[in-house]
């Protein structure tokens, strides 16, 4: 398996952010995490990246985990998080320069990343004159730029307009073809339908429903995603009522 979460959780003050999970991803699949503002999205993506530690369990990446490998471990994935800041004086080229010397990364490819993100042309413009879609994408790029195993994605679609939105879903799918596998929080149900292999969703750090989206469509129970995720949000709020 790709990335693995083994009894994973993390409580703050008797709070659980994350309810125990366990779930095993493969090799070029791609998993979207859905869920409104505070459902546990950002949560679980910080527990996989080792940014925060977890209460319970553990994760691995390509049967790393941070603990016994952290060096190896950090080397597994691109990390794209939710609204990072450049340094604002920083250029463009200043910036992936930076980023390109970290990871021992050629010119050549973080030119080759930036046209992807069609960032090619601001090569000499300050990042803090970035519009927060122009700042997702060039998150985005320093995600993409060592070619990693695993892509992990907190919000990637913020900021972005229809016409990159769709770009990123081209991007992605490209990044699975080549055998990437990819993990992704978004509230946008679309996106996750149009792209995601699977899909767990949470509420309130508690993941009320996992699978493969395939398994969504074919069961027959819902005419759109949107109406599977509230009917399942229904499902777990009438479940603590009873409680």
């Amino acid at each position: 398996m790709a990335v693995e979460f083994h009894n994973l959780s993390k409580n703050v003050k008797k709070k659980h952010l994350l309810m125990p999970l366990n779930y095993q991803l493969s090799k070029g699949r791609i998993l979207a995490l859905c869920g409104g503002n505070g459902a546990g999205k950002s949560t679980l993506i910080r527990l996989i990246t080792g940014l925060i530690k977890p209460t319970t369990g553990y994760v691995t990446i390509n049967g790393l985990n941070k603990k016994k490998h952290k060096t190896q471990f950090l080397e597994q994935f691109g990390y794209m998080p939710d609204d990072f800041q450049f340094q604002k004086s920083m250029t463009t080229k200043e910036t992936m320069d930076f980023y390109a010397q970290i990871k021992n990364i050629s010119k050549t490819r973080y030119l080759e990343t930036l046209k992807e993100v069609g960032l090619l042309d601001k090569l000499n413009e300050k990042v803090g004159n970035f519009s927060k879609g122009m700042n997702q994408r060039l998150l985005l790029a320093q995600a993409l730029l060592a070619k990693p195993n695993t892509l992990i994605l907190d919000e990637p679609t913020n900021g972005l307009d229809p016409y990159w939105v769709k770009q990123f879903c081209n991007l992605m799918l490209h990044a699975k073809k080549n055998g990437q596998t990819i993990i992704f929080s978004t509230h946008d149900l679309h996106i996750a339908e149009q792209i995601a292999d699977e899909v767990l969703f949470l509420s309130d750090g508690e993941v009320i429903s996992k699978g493969p989206i395939n398994q969504y469509r074919d069961s027959g129970l819902y005419e759109t995603f949107q109406q599977l995720y509230f009917n399942a949000i229904s499902e777990d709020k009438t479940c603590l009522h009873e409680q």
